[in-house]
């Protein structure tokens, strides 16, 4: 029999360990609605949704000791579920030994804290959830900022927490314990005040990183930027066509700062490849306000990667949720043409449902089937993605003089070359996709020896 876990005297004073040889033991509640229908649960079941949430709990290193599925007709103001299932909770809270439950949904303060009386132990809402996982996973300055912002708006909402349980002790924001832990009532004008000197230095982040932004453009790169759902294996991908060294782990929400390289496509054209945070259904709107000047990378992009897990029982599903979350950040159906969806962790599948996914791909416009993980179909992304930039691109033939290099280096560092005819003179001609702007200085620089191939096959049809 294992030795009984210590609380502290208080009823409400528990202090949680989440590091060290001792982790947190916690139950995850998923609480379904019946009879609800919106956009984010497209024929997605409860069963998937309680694993999704089990995974955002492992994804803190919580050792799951319990989990259900709760239906609910009509919420109740106290305590959001009904006394039978708040007993049963109850129940197995102290079976378990848990120090921790998460219920899967929005909690209002009241019901947080009747809850909490009721279970005697710490109560854990979806975004508060969300928050802590993000607390743990920035790095830079921008997303410390970012997180510690929606962090400070949530807990101004609820009016549960003193000033000194927002001091951050570890790795997270200190939802799982620490100092403060029973006072209920937040200093608004200390909470306030910290709110606006986080504004004002996130304001200077996103204004260095427009300037950034501005830089690229003056290059100019094209920007592509990945998306999709957490775990869906960005990361993964975008290490497979960088060679950098984001972390790629199977864990929700294992990437959260934004990285960006420069790559070669493979006509030698350059591009900026962006990974950025993944998505996950009902993102709480915080979250979404605090990361959109990351995600205006994703707004700024020349192409979008949409990265789905296709081995997924719920990829559609999940496909759904990162159109809402895109559509929330402004690109409609109107920047649909921009993206390219990209159906990842083909290894996973049956070699017969790898070879059916292979002809939807092939059937459907901008979609390709790959593997980051083994490499198979990255080079028709590749080719997909340099096809698309160069769409709204013209191409021109340009007819060189042997003794002309510099001639030739320009086009090739400002142009993407697709042909090189050597004639026998020693002439040559490159033939290549220009930008309108390049164009017109090729055009300047070239005179008669350019001319628009696009607009000659555009007379002849």
């Amino acid at each position: 029999m294992k030795p009984s876990r210590q609380k502290h005297s208080s009823r409400h004073e528990v202090r949680f360990q989440i590091e060290g040889p001792e982790a947190t033991r916690a139950i995850v509640v998923h609480v379904e609605r019946k009879g609800k229908a919106t956009a984010s649960l497209t024929d997605r079941n409860a069963a998937s949704r309680l694993e999704e949430a089990v995974g955002l709990a492992q994804a803190i290193d919580l050792e799951i000791v319990g989990q259900l599925v709760v239906m609910l007709g009509q919420p109740r103001p106290a305590t959001f579920i009904g006394g039978g299932k708040v007993e049963e909770i109850a129940h197995d809270v102290k079976e378990g030994e848990a120090d921790l439950v998460i219920v899967n949904g929005a909690l209002s303060p009241i019901q947080q804290r009747n809850l909490e009386k009721a279970w005697d132990a710490k109560v854990l809402d979806r975004t508060g959830l969300i928050l802590e996982i993000f607390g743990r996973r920035a790095r830079t300055r921008e997303g410390l900022l970012q997180v510690e912002l929606a962090h400070l708006r949530y807990q101004k909402s609820r009016l549960v927490r003193s000033w000194t349980h927002l001091e951050r002790q570890r790795g997270g924001f200190g939802f799982l314990g620490g100092p403060g832990e029973t006072q209920l009532e937040a200093d608004r004008r200390l909470i306030q005040e910290r709110i606006s000197r986080l504004e004002k230095q996130l304001d200077s982040v996103v204004k260095t990183r427009g300037l950034h932004r501005s830089g690229r453009a003056r290059v100019p790169y094209p920007v592509v930027a990945l998306v999709g759902y957490t775990n869906a294996g960005k990361s993964t991908l975008f290490n497979a066509l960088t060679n950098a060294g984001v972390l790629a782990r199977d864990l929700l929400f294992a990437t959260l700062d934004p990285a960006m390289r420069a790559i070669s496509l493979p006509h030698g054209r350059k591009i900026v490849l962006s990974d950025t945070v993944g998505f996950i259904s009902d993102l709480p709107t915080p979250l979404i306000a605090a990361f959109r000047a990351t995600l205006e990378e994703v707004i700024e992009a020349d192409v979008i990667l949409h990265v789905r897990d296709i081995s997924h029982p719920e990829s559609e599903a999940q496909a759904a949720d990162v159109s809402s979350i895109l559509s929330e950040l402004g690109i409609g159906e109107n920047h649909r043409d921009h993206i390219i969806e990209i159906w990842n962790k083909a290894d996973l599948l049956p070699e017969d449902l790898q070879a059916m996914r292979r002809a939807q791909a092939l059937r459907q416009e901008d979609c390709v089937l790959v593997s980051a993980l083994t490499g198979d179909g990255l080079a028709d992304l590749r080719e997909l993605v340099e096809e698309k930039l160069g769409r709204d691109l013209d191409i021109y033939e340009a007819v060189l003089d042997p003794a002309d290099g510099q001639g030739q280096a320009w086009l090739y560092e400002k142009g993407e070359v697709l042909g090189r005819e050597q004639l026998e003179d020693g002439r040559v001609i490159l033939t290549v996709r220009l930008s309108a702007d390049k164009a017109q200085i090729a055009l300047n620089r070239f005179k008669y020896r350019l001319r628009n191939t696009s607009l000659l096959d555009h007379a002849a049809e």
